[in-house]
């Protein structure tokens, strides 16, 4: 099982970003933040990189479309899906280029893979904080729907912006904001498999400021029956019913967000975040547990100012963030009785300057320290990070040109790693343009390849730095703004390919132990579609699809030209939503391939399609009361897991989510997350 390290924070070189006013989506764009100051923004050129504008507004200067103004964007406004029985991972699969790795119900580990980068290889943020953990994996489960606004997902190389670790993509997940009227919301959620979920929130202004605090819980036994071949190798050989145990979860935490206004117009944000999880662990088919559990805790704080800089109409912004987690194990596991802590803290400093109304300039420093301690056997292990990037934005022929380089120099530990980039985009006129990309991504070893046994896996201190040498090329287009049209469309398409170098993977270590060792490279290519259309205000349809290609350049005979593991080829998802908000209908379609389970493409994963239906309907004003009625899997599709467990079967949920105004005289605000958005255009 390959693993890997986040190795992000100490930044060099980035220059500037001059933004568009809009990003890619596959269900939504937000509206951006007008909050942000944005004196420095150069004037709006017509829309060329997205599907999806969010609005006249420039975007704030932390979203993705200003950090990366040529990146494969998709923007997902998961305030658009309140009221479905959806977790993170189930929201973000919509995404083109993206495959969920699932390993269970409720509560099981749920991670990402992106345009064919293993899960050790994509960067998951919360709010800026970085999630990854010491084996370089961020656990998706740990991050319930009931936090999330947004998701901002980058696909391509992101070593350049985001730092190492990045070598298919990084999502960034953004919580929900404060308000700045005083509201109360709240939802429970209760199906399939004595499943209950819920949450409490309370936001409105505090201390000259605005603050959000919600709470939320969540437990499913998630055991059900299914048929299982005990001799696959016979023919005809008759199926017995056995019974998905151990597949159970409980857990809950709480989100608190601050927000003040500063004199001079700049704004301060701080962030608290608390998550705890216990599961089972069912091991394999072939091998499974009896008692092993897992136990998992999270504590993230993060800090940010941002503002102008000067008289000049420079920006500027100020991030400091620790984060710390545990896993303990339990049930006669390897390591039983031990703990192991994760633990990162940082600082990120970053300025932007116009230099003229088509050039901006921005820079980043960064510095960090990671630590990974093992009760069990007395095992440390701590290296710092550090960083500097710069990138510059050139807006050529009246904006209708954008070229992109940036650039980041890091020190990870013992390994200096150099990021470039380049991309462009070209406005072709009437809401159609073209964007392109080139660059280089590293991913370093992680503390647990380098440093730390778990149980039957050792380490391998010699292990060198992977490498992604990437491109991509997209044409987009989208409906011009027009406010006499409600009418809205989109679409991206584009291809990429990637050359991995480098990567890591685990060997047998005779006799019964396993050993991480680099190989030598594994090609990818592909395709990625993904559109939008909003005839009417009532009427939304949206769909995704990916081709993917991959092809392990290992010299054995035994691996080489073989697909790798776990990058399903095809994944196509289809989306419609239809009615008012007093009573509306929408169904889903996830249809994903078959996929290999190892390197010798001998075992594979059959090929999937879930068909999931809801219907919602806010039948009380003031206070508003929402019920939802969801059916996951309606065809009762049976996949497996990467163990040999299957996932769930058919399951239906029903949900009451309900919110009251105290005082709904005063217009919200753009900055409230539950904000009226803009329409996309």
């Amino acid at each position: 099982m390959r693993r890997t390290l986040l190795a992000r924070s100490l930044v060099w070189l980035a220059l500037g970003v001059a933004p568009l006013a809009h990003a890619q989506s596959t269900d939504t764009a937000t509206g951006a933040d007008p909050a942000e100051p944005s004196p420095a923004t150069p004037p709006e050129s017509p829309p060329t990189r997205g599907t999806v504008v969010r609005g006249k507004a420039p975007p704030p200067p932390d979203s993705p479309e200003r950090r990366d103004p040529t990146g494969a964007i998709t923007v997902i406004d998961a305030t658009r899906r309140t009221g479905e029985a959806r977790d993170s991972a189930e929201l973000l699969v919509g995404s083109a280029g993206l495959a969920v790795q699932d390993s269970g119900g409720y509560g099981q580990s749920k991670s990402l893979v992106v345009r064919g980068a293993a899960s050790n290889g994509v960067l998951v943020f919360l709010d800026g904080i970085p999630l990854n953990g010491a084996g370089g994996m961020a656990d998706l489960s740990q991050v319930p729907a009931a936090l999330v606004e947004r998701f901002e997902v980058l696909r391509g190389g992101a070593g350049a912006r985001y730092g190492a670790g990045g070598l298919g993509g990084a999502v960034n997940i953004v919580t929900r904001a404060p308000s700045s009227t005083f509201r109360t919301s709240g939802e429970v959620t209760y199906g399939s498999w004595n499943t209950a979920l819920g949450h409490v929130a309370a936001t409105g202004p505090l201390l000259d400021g605005q603050a959000l605090l919600l709470v939320h819980a969540g437990r499913s036994d998630g055991d059900f029956t299914y048929e299982f071949d005990q001799l696959p190798a016979v023919d005809d050989n008759p199926l017995s019913s056995e019974a998905r145990a151990r597949n159970d979860a409980r857990g809950g935490g709480a989100l608190l967000r601050y927000r003040r206004r500063l004199p001079g117009g700049s704004r301060l944000d701080v962030l608290t975040e608390l998550a705890l999880e216990n599961r089972a662990i069912p091991g394999t088919v072939q091998n499974p547990q009896s008692e092993g559990r897992q136990g998992l805790d999270r504590l993230s704080l993060g800090l940010r100012w941002s503002g102008g800089l000067g008289d000049a109409g420079a920006q500027g912004s100020a991030r400091g963030y620790v984060r710390s987690d545990g896993l303990d194990l339990s049930g006669g596991l390897a390591g039983d009785g031990s703990t192991q802590r994760h633990t990162v803290g940082g600082v990120e400093l970053e300025g932007r300057v116009s230099l003229g109304a088509a050039h901006a300039l921005t820079l980043t420093v960064a510095s960090s320290g990671e630590g990974v301690t093992n009760t069990g056997d007395d095992q440390r292990a701590s290296w710092w990070r550090g960083s500097v990037m710069a990138m510059d934005e050139w807006r050529l022929f009246d904006g209708v040109v954008s070229v992109v380089p940036s650039m980041r120099l890091e020190r990870v530990g013992p390994y200096w790693l150099v990021s470039p980039k380049l991309g462009a985009s070209v406005s072709l006129g009437g809401g159609f343009g073209l964007r392109a990309n080139a660059g280089q991504s590293h991913r370093a070893p992680s503390f647990l390849e380098l440093y730390i046994r778990q149980g039957t896996l050792l380490p391998n201190p010699g292990l060198r730095p992977e490498r992604a040498l990437y491109a991509d090329a997209a044409v987009t287009g989208s409906s011009q703004p027009d406010a006499r049209d409600d009418a809205a469309w989109s679409f991206t398409a584009g291809g990429f390919a990637a050359l991995y170098e480098d990567l890591i993977a685990y060997e047998l270590y005779p006799p019964m132990l396993a050993r991480p060792y680099n190989f030598d490279a594994a090609r990818v290519w592909g395709a990625e579609l993904e559109g939008e259309a909003r005839p009417f205000t009532w009427l939304s349809a949206s769909g995704s699809y990916t081709w993917l290609r991959t092809q392990n350049r290992l010299g054995d005979p035994r691996f080489f030209n073989q697909p790798l593991p776990y990058r399903p080829r095809h994944k196509w998802v289809g989306r419609v939503r239809a009615g008012p908000d007093w009573l509306n209908a929408r169904t889903e379609v996830l249809y994903q391939s078959s996929q290999l389970v190892n390197r010798t493409g001998t075992r594979s994963l059959p090929s999937r399609t879930f068909l999931s239906v809801g219907a919602s309907s806010t039948f009380l004003r003031s206070p508003d009361l929402t019920l939802s009625v969801e059916v996951k899997n309606l065809l009762d599709s049976r996949a497996y897991d990467f163990t040999g467990f299957p996932l769930p079967g058919r399951a239906a949920y029903v949900s009451l989510a309900v919110s009251l105004d105290r005082d709904a005289t005063p217009p919200p605000t753009p900055e409230d997350s539950h904000a009226p958005r803009v329409p996309p255009r």
